[in-house]
């Protein structure tokens, strides 16, 4: 039995490789947690509308292509630790699969899948599918990896290397007279007509070939195409795209040898990769307001939960255009460039002086390309509270502005212009 997380994909999937190499029958489950849907401590959604759309569109694409090789995907509106036990027994299941998280919302609810289904005495079994470097391929364990990225990427670059993507699976075979499963809507999800209405007017694409399509385009066409981790990174969050596979076709690109033009993909990779391993070595460190600081440093700025400031930064109402473009953007789209998202933080913590941690929380729920350690890992840095020292500093957001967009933010149709 394969419970799906955030591994939305059958290509470099070694959670589905595994379970179909080793298993006469799989059974695919994706379970639409509740939890995801509620709201946070600062009164935001842990999912925007958008984003949910988002991975309804790439679960549809997976059940579908599970269905045109034989199989099916079971989809359910509840908690694992509720689901994931009474389908193993219904089905005499012998182990269940998933990958491993890191972040505590996450590792707490595999904690409660992983009791529920002991007491039926099956095992769950936990595999890494999220990095691009495995984690038993660092020349460090997890508690000796450096706090600098500069440091963590160049022992990393000389040290290790990057596996082969998995295989693609070969065998689909599901027990006969699977329960018929529907994938909810939105409003199944709790969502209401005014915001299913605002998604009519993005046109959201999910699923793993799409993802595929869109990297073999990005990188036939790149540096031309500059906004290629806006493309790519909501379909590596969402698990429809694996950043090996990513980096084998540009390694293939580069006949193998180092290539510039793809240095800043790669580059971004490692930092989703550090942030990463950095949750796992300093657990929940990028959801407390201090990090790894404490309550003396004296260059932590004073900051406040100052609503006024708050809705005018969210809603695009500040005295900066760029700003203003880059936050309506973001409501609209759930797309924006990754500068341009540093750029926004650091104009939020730095000028308006509002907790870093509010502002962390708006953009995990309207990103599309959200991943718990990477947004929080961004944001605690550019507060000056993050692991990587040198990284903690408050940024030049007016000479970002000008130097990365000198023309202004990007419009959603330029970005998909190729």
């Amino acid at each position: 039995m394969i419970w799906f997380r955030n591994d939305l994909r059958l290509h470099d999937n070694e959670v589905f490789y595994q379970a179909s190499e080793k298993s006469s029958f799989i059974i695919p489950v994706y379970c639409f947690d509740p939890r995801y849907f509620d709201r946070n401590q600062f009164g935001n959604l842990n999912t925007g509308v958008l984003r949910a759309a988002f991975v309804i569109e790439a679960v549809t694409a997976l059940k579908e292509k599970l269905k045109s090789h034989g199989s099916d995907l079971l989809t359910y509106i509840g908690k694992p630790e509720d689901i994931i036990p009474r389908i193993a027994q219904k089905y005499q299941v012998n182990e269940v699969y998933h990958h491993r998280e890191v972040a505590l919302r996450e590792t707490s609810i595999s904690e409660k899948v992983e009791s529920e289904l002991w007491n039926s005495k099956i095992n769950l079994r936990h595999f890494i599918g999220h990095t691009l470097y495995h984690k038993e391929d660092l020349p460090f364990p997890i508690k000796d990896i450096p706090n600098g990225f500069s440091v963590f990427k160049k022992k990393v670059e000389r040290e290790s290397s990057v596996r082969q993507p998995i295989p693609f699976p070969s065998n689909f075979l599901t027990p006969p007279h699977l329960e018929d499963t529907k994938i909810p809507t939105l409003k199944d999800l709790g969502y209401s007509d005014e915001e299913i209405k605002s998604v009519d007017d993005i046109y959201l694409l999910g699923g793993e070939d799409t993802a595929l399509s869109i990297m073999h385009s990005v990188l036939s066409t790149y540096p031309e195409t500059e906004q290629d981790p806006v493309i790519l990174g909501p379909f590596i969050a969402a698990g429809a795209l694996s950043p090996i596979l990513l980096y084998n076709n540009i390694k293939k690109l580069g006949e193998g040898k180092k290539d510039k033009r793809f240095e800043k993909i790669i580059d971004i990779l490692l930092w989703r990769d550090y942030f990463r391993f950095m949750l796992k070595k300093y657990p929940n460190v990028f959801f407390k307001s201090l990090g790894t600081k404490n309550s003396t440093t004296a260059d932590i700025p004073a900051l406040t939960m100052n609503e006024e400031l708050f809705e005018k930064w969210k809603s695009g109402q500040t005295a900066h255009d760029f700003i203003n473009s880059t936050m309506i953007q973001l409501k609209k789209t759930g797309y924006i460039p990754y500068q341009a998202g540093l750029i926004a933080a650091s104009y939020l913590v730095h000028e308006y002086q509002v907790n870093w941690l509010k502002g962390a929380s708006w953009f995990e729920e309207q990103l599309l390309d959200y991943s718990p350690a990477t947004v929080y890992g961004q944001w605690s840095h550019v507060a000056g509270v993050g692991t990587s020292e040198k990284d903690n500093k408050a940024l030049d957001w007016q000479k970002l502005i000008k130097t990365n967009f000198p023309n202004g933010l990007p419009k959603l149709d330029e970005l998909f212009a190729k």
